[in-house]
Formats: C-alpha cells, structure tokens, sequence
C-alpha cells in the first residue's frame, strides 16, 4: 500500500489511529496529488507557518493603535442566509472599528468549497466515533448522529482526499485574501439564540435548511480553515437576545485577534450588559 500524503498540509486524518484512519485494502494505490509546490528546503508552498519564534508571544500588551489596519467586513460571505435581525445588530457595530482608525472595506474571501471539506469531514469523524454505537445501540443515538455517522460511512478514499485537496486550496486562496486584509469581520452565528424546544433552526428568513448543520454556517466556515478566530459581543436582538461578531485574523496572529477584540469591548462595553431575558 503506497500513501502520497506528505504534500498535503493538512493532518485531519491523521487525528486518529492510522490503522483506524486508512480502512484501505492492501493492493490500494492511494497517490493525491500535491495542491503546493516543494520548496528547496523541502517544505510545501503555501504550507501554514511555522509557530512564532517568539518564546511568549501572549505576554505583549492588548493595547494596540489600530489605525491603518486593513479589515475586511462581510455582512454575509456573498448572500448566505442570515437572519434579519441578527445582520441588523452586526451591521451597526462597523462603525466602531472606523472609531478605531481602521480602514473597514465590504469584502470576503470566496469560501464556497467550505461546505464541502466541513461535511466530508465531519461524516468521517461521526462514523469513526459512531460505528459501534449505531450497530450495538442504534436505538439510544439521536437520528441527527446517525444521519451524520452513515454519511460518513458511505464516503470513498478518494472523498475524503478531495476535501483535504479542497482544503488546502482554499488556505492558499485565503493567503492572498490576507495579504491585503489583516481581519476580516463577519457574523458568528446564522440566527439569533433560540427555544431549547427547538433542535435546531430548520429555516432562516423563509429559505428552507437542508441539513441540521446549516444552520451553523458562519462557524464551520471559518473552522475549515484553520485560522485563529473569536467571538465578541455586538449587541442584542429587539427581543433582548445576544448577538456576536466574529473577528478572524491572520495564520497563528492570535496575539492581534485578542488586541483588535480588546480594543472593540473597550468601544462597546457590551460584555458589561446582561441581555435582558435574563434579567
């Protein structure tokens, strides 16, 4: 069995067992194509960098004068469903960052593929972790989890491959978007908090969700690509409900997420406020 993995710079797969993670016959030729370019020092163009030399990059200040940075601000990563009210409070906090100094400009990286490498995967892990549960206790598993877990079941090599493939294609597209933006600024959830009757949203703004993970698209977006990201308090719904902003930053700048974060609570003070239904 030959493996051609080195070139793909991505490890999702290898997060469990290689034994359990290449569930390949033996006269298998499993040979994915590199999406980078070998380097002369041996690494991967386009390849996430390495961590930061610096011995504790955490221990800077989170004070910071943001004025020039470059941050990118999407209201909905090009027409995704986004509920009303939720864009509402989001879109009235851009103003804060041009108090900051920054230049703030309506653009998103084209992160289409996502959906895509967040399914395969995630089918993949679900029918790793689920396997057993679905053959010895099937009737004690939510249908949701075996839904995801035979999705997982039904995937090929070659699925699986492709996402990676995708993956890293999209990191590298996301590298050009981040060489003119420092940040990019979009919502963090779809909809605003809703009953616990509710399993999960199966619409948003009348357009109907096709799978119970939907609903979660500007999380798992964003998780796919492995960049640092944080959620800060932007307000609340007409009903009282909390609604955040998601700030997403540079490969391994997690250290300038926290300053731009820092700085925006400091404007807002909202993570002062208790949303009213608790109240």
């Amino acid at each position: 069995m030959i493996f051609s993995l080195w070139a793909i710079p991505w490890r999702t797969l290898s997060s469990v067992p290689a034994a359990d993670a290449y569930a390949i016959t033996a006269d298998t030729t499993l040979n994915i194509p590199a999406a980078g370019v070998l380097t002369n020092d041996g690494d991967v163009e386009g390849d996430p960098p390495e961590p930061d030399p610096e011995p504790d990059p955490f221990a800077r200040s989170l004070e910071r004068d943001f004025k020039g940075a470059r941050i990118a601000w999407s209201k909905d990563l090009g027409g995704r469903p986004i509920d009303a009210e939720n864009s509402r409070v989001t879109e009235s906090q851009r103003h804060v960052f041009e108090n900051l100094g920054m230049i703030v400009e309506d653009d998103e990286p084209d992160l289409s593929t996502t959906d895509q490498i967040f399914q395969t995967i995630r089918a993949y892990i679900f029918a790793m972790q689920h396997e057993t549960h679905l053959r010895d206790h099937r009737d004690k598993v939510k249908q949701t989890v075996i839904w995801n877990a035979e999705q997982g079941m039904k995937l090929s090599a070659a699925e699986l491959g492709k996402a990676e493939q995708l993956r890293t294609e999209l990191y590298q597209q996301l590298m050009k978007f981040f060489d003119k933006y420092e940040f990019l600024a979009m919502p963090v959830t779809s909809v605003p908090p809703f009953s616990i009757e509710l399993e999960y949203p199966t619409d948003i703004n009348g357009v109907e969700l096709e799978t119970y993970l939907d609903w979660m698209w500007p999380c798992y977006t964003i998780s796919v690509t492995a960049l640092p990201a944080i959620s800060v308090p932007a307000g609340f719904t007409k009903d009282g409900l909390p609604v955040g902003l998601q700030l997403v930053g540079r490969p391994r700048d997690e250290m300038g997420l926290l300053q731009l974060a820092s700085a925006f609570e400091g404007e807002t003070n909202f993570y002062k406020q208790r949303p009213g239904v608790v109240n």
